[in-house]
């Protein structure tokens, strides 16, 4: 039996992974208004966001200027998400949710599972998304957007 003030390691792990999933509900709150001063709240500054495919969109978003633009231009597109399944664990948060688009050519009207990875600290520094129809999401991008023309987009 505990007593106020107690220091009982299951509730600290609770409370750990309460505010680590109330990080996520953070992000997606400020997602939803495209408020990417709120994202940089839960971001670690040099995060790693990993997003799969082939299309202009996808690989690894190194830096929040990287993320945010990223999810500049997914605002562009009305993308929207709408979490179903939440769970963390000391280090991880597993993040079910259901994405789509509002604009432009095509549709994205999927599924996807992030993994979030906080670091000591209790930020974001590492996420990885995968999508339960990743041709979709695709073939949608290619459809709306375009990359530079060389020698533009070679660094």
């Amino acid at each position: 039996m505990g007593f106020a003030g107690d220091n009982d390691p299951e509730d600290m792990i609770m409370s750990d992974r309460t505010a680590k999933i109330d990080a996520i509900n953070r992000f997606f709150a400020a997602y939803a208004t495209y408020d990417l001063s709120a994202m940089r709240t839960v971001l670690t500054d040099d995060i790693e966001w990993t997003i799969p495919g082939h299309h202009p969109l996808s690989g690894t978003k190194q830096g929040v200027a990287e993320v945010a633009a990223f999810f500049t231009q997914l605002g562009k597109a009305g993308f929207q998400a709408c979490p179903l399944f939440l769970e963390a664990n000391e280090e991880y948060v597993v993040d079910i949710h259901r994405g789509w688009t509002t604009e432009g050519v095509g549709k994205v009207d999927t599924l996807w599972a992030l993994v979030w990875h906080f670091n000591t600290e209790g930020k974001i520094d590492r996420v990885v998304n995968l999508s339960a129809d990743q041709h979709q999401m695709d073939a949608y991008v290619w459809n709306n957007y375009t990359l530079a023309r060389l020698p533009d987009r070679l660094v």
